[in-house]
């Protein structure tokens, strides 16, 4: 029963973090809105199974960086609350694996929805 406490607690922390990302990020609002719109889009044109899975996929590598970013920025003030070229080089790089995320991502939402946009 205890193993189940744990598990259901660490649940909660898991939302605690979301949410604060949600909260404080407005790159993770912005993400959350492209993610809505997109979900419409894909309703729209009537994707397929597998097109909603590299969809969905897509926007779960790319709020999952969001989240890692987000989780390195805390870190990172918390260890280096003045600044540090080294911070700054830890932040900025985070942030780059998030726009290469977005950017390979926005390549596959392309070939899905451009040919049926245009059709």
């Amino acid at each position: 029963m205890q193993f189940l406490k744990k598990r259901f607690r660490s649940f909660g922390y898991a939302i605690e973090g979301i949410m604060d990302m949600v909260c404080s990020q407005t790159h993770a609002r912005i993400h959350l809105l492209a993610v809505l719109i997109i979900t419409a889009m894909g309703i729209y044109v009537g994707l397929s199974w597998a097109e909603w899975c590299g969809i969905i996929t897509c926007m779960g590598i790319v709020l999952s960086l969001e989240a890692v970013n987000t989780a390195i920025e805390h870190l990172t003030d918390l260890a280096s609350p003045e600044y540090h070229e080294l911070a700054k080089k830890a932040k900025d790089t985070a942030a780059g694996a998030v726009l290469i995320s977005v950017i390979f991502c926005g390549i596959v939402w392309g070939i899905i929805f451009i040919p049926k946009l245009l059709h």
